[in-house]
C-alpha cells in the first residue's frame, strides 16, 4: 500500500545502497541493542526497590517518590526525544546511542550521592536526558536491520530490555540495599555503561552508508518534520495504538514505584518470615530489600520477559493472516488483567501476591512489540525515527510522566484525609488506578477499523 499523505520522491540513496548484513550480524546486533536497552531499564527501575528506603532517609511523601520516580525523568526524556530522533534521521546512530549510555550511566552513579530530594530530582533528570537518545534510534536501526514479517519480533526482542532490566535491577538493587545502602546500589548499577557505551560505538553498523559522501543526498530526500507530522496526523491508527499504549504505560509505571512498598507496608512480617526460610534454605543473609527484590525481579523480569516474546511471537504468528491481531492481542490483555492483578494486591498472603502478580507481568506487556512494530510500519523508512520519538514521547509523558505521580497522590488522599492509612491507602491506589485499562481495550480496539489500510511497509 502506498501512503498518500507522504511525499512523492522516491528511495533515499543511502538506504538504496545499503549493503547488505549477515543473518550472524543482525543477530549480534539484535543481541547488543537489547542489552543496551536492559541497561536502559536498570538504570531508570532500580530506583523502584530502593524507594522505601529513599522515603525514610529522605523523609518524602508519597507524591515525591511519584516525581522523582515518573516526572522529573520524563519530562526531559520525552521532550528531547523528539529533537534526537530528527538528529537520528540523518546522523550515525550508533555513536547517538553510544553517547546516550554513556551520559545516562554517569547521571545514575550521582544519583548515588544525592543528599536530599532536589539533588536527587536533577540527578533523575540527567538520566532521563542520557535515556532520550536510545530507543528511537534503535527502533531505526532494527527496522532497517529486519524485513516487515519479522519485525514485531525483532522489536519485542530488543523490548525484553525492559523485563530484563527490571528484574536485574530490582534482584540487584535490593541485595545490595540491604548489605550496603541504597547510595551504593546506585553507583554499581551506573558502571557498566561504559563498557558497553564503546562497544557500541566501535561494533554497531549504520546501514545507511557512508555518512560523509552521502550526506547531501540524505538532507535532500529527508523529511522535514512538519511534514511528517502531517503524515502522522493521517494516521489514525497511530493515534490510537499511541494512546492505548500511554495508558498502559501509565499504568506499569505508575504501579512500578510502589509495587515494593505495598510489599514492605502490608505484608511486613510474612517478608521478614520468608526472608528467613530462603536464608535458612540457600546460606544467605537477605534483608527485606532483596528478599522484595528477587521475588519481583521473579514477576517483573522473568514473566514480563515472557510477555513481551509472546506478544510478539503471536502478532506475527497471526498478523501474518489478518494484520488486525497487531491490536486485537493487546487489546483482550487489558481486560483480562484487570481481576487477576486486583487479587493480587487484595490476598493477605504474600506468597500467592507474588504468584499471582505474574500473570500481569504477562498480559502487561505484550502490547510492546505490536505496538511498536505497527508504529514503524505504517510510515516509510525516512521518518521512522522520528515516529518512534512521537510515540515515545505520548507513552512517557502520559506514562512515565503522570502514572507515577498520579499513584503517589492518590495514595496520599486514601492514607490521609480518607483515614485509610499507607498500607491500605496504597493498596487502593493501585486497585483504582487498573481501571483504565479498560480505556487501553476501548482504543485497541478501535484501531482493527483502519491497521489494514494504513500499513506501508
Amino acid at each position: 500500500m502506498t501512503d498518500a499523505a507522504a511525499p512523492a520522491d522516491g528511495p533515499v540513496a543511502d538506504e538504496a545502497e545499503t549493503p547488505p548484513l549477515s543473518t550472524g550480524y543482525r543477530t549480534y546486533a539484535l543481541w547488543l541493542l537489547m542489552l543496551v536497552y536492559t541497561l536502559n531499564f536498570l538504570d531508570r527501575q532500580i530506583v523502584n526497590i530502593l524507594a522505601e528506603d529513599i522515603k525514610k532517609d529522605l523523609h518524602l511523601a508519597d507524591w515525591q517518590l511519584g516525581m522523582m520516580t515518573g516526572l522529573a525523568f520524563a519530562l526531559f526524556y520525552t521532550v528531547l526525544g523528539l529533537p534526537i530522533a530528527r538528529l537520528a534521521e540523518r546522523s550515525n546512530r550508533p555513536r547517538i546511542i553510544a553517547g546516550s549510555i554513556l551520559l545516562w550511566s554517569g547521571f545514575t552513579v550521582l544519583c548515588g550521592f544525592a543528599a536530599n530530594f532536589w539533588q536527587l530530582v536533577l540527578a533523575r533528570i540527567g538520566v532521563g536526558i542520557g535515556e532520550a537518545g536510545c530507543t528511537p534510534a534503535a527502533h531505526s536501526l532494527i527496522t532497517d536491520y529486519t524485513p516487515r514479517e519479522k519485525r514485531a519480533s525483532a522489536i519485542a526482542f530488543y523490548s525484553i530490555g525492559t523485563p530484563l532490566g527490571s528484574l536485574i535491577g530490582l534482584a540487584m538493587g535490593g541485595m545490595i540495599a540491604d548489605a550496603y545502602g541504597w547510595q551504593t546500589a546506585f553507583w554499581i548499577a551506573g558502571a557498566p555503561g561504559v563498557i558497553i557505551g564503546l562497544v557500541c560505538f566501535f561494533t554497531l553498523v549504520e546501514t545507511r552508508g557512508k555518512l560523509v559522501a552521502q550526506i547531501a543526498a540524505r538532507k535532500a530526500n529527508q523529511i522535514d518534520f512538519r511534514v511528517a507530522l502531517k503524515v502522522l496526523v493521517s494516521k489514525k491508527t497511530f493515534w490510537l495504538i499511541a494512546f492505548a499504549a500511554a495508558i498502559k504505560a501509565f499504568i506499569g509505571y505508575g504501579h512500578a514505584p510502589f509495587t515494593a512498598s505495598f510489599f514492605f507496608r502490608n505484608h511486613a512480617d510474612q517478608i521478614g518470615e520468608l526472608a528467613a526460610s530462603i536464608n535458612a534454605l540457600t546460606g544467605l543473609s537477605l534483608g527485606p530489600a532483596g528478599t522484595v527484590g528477587i521475588g519481583l525481579s521473579a514477576v517483573s523480569g522473568i514473566a514480563g520477559i515472557f510477555g513481551v516474546w509472546l506478544g510478539g511471537f503471536i502478532a506475527d504468528r497471526l498478523g501474518a493472516k489478518d494484520l488486525r491481531a497487531y491490536v486485537i492481542v493487546p487489546a483482550i490483555a487489558s481486560i483480562v488483567v484487570i481481576p487477576i492483578y486486583i487479587a493480587a494486591v487484595t490476598i493477605h498472603d504474600a506468597r500467592v501476591a507474588f504468584l499471582l502478580l505474574a500473570l500481569p507481568a504477562i498480559l502487561g506487556s505484550l502490547w510492546y512489540g505490536p505496538v511498536y512494530a505497527t508504529a514503524q510500519s505504517i510510515v516509510e523508512p525516512r521518518m521512522r525515527a522520528t515516529t518512534a520519538a512521537v510515540l515515545l514521547f505520548i507513552i512517557n509523558l502520559v506514562g512515565l510522566g503522570l502514572g507515577p505521580l498520579f499513584v503517589g497522590i492518590l495514595s496520599d488522599i486514601f492514607a490521609g484525609p480518607l483515614g485509610m492509612g499507607e498500607a491500605e491507602g496504597l493498596r487502593w491506589a493501585l486497585v483504582w488506578s487498573m481501571a483504565f485499562n479498560l480505556i487501553a481495550f476501548a482504543l485497541f480496539w478501535m484501531a482493527r477499523k483502519t491497521i489494514r489500510e494504513e500499513m506501508v511497509s
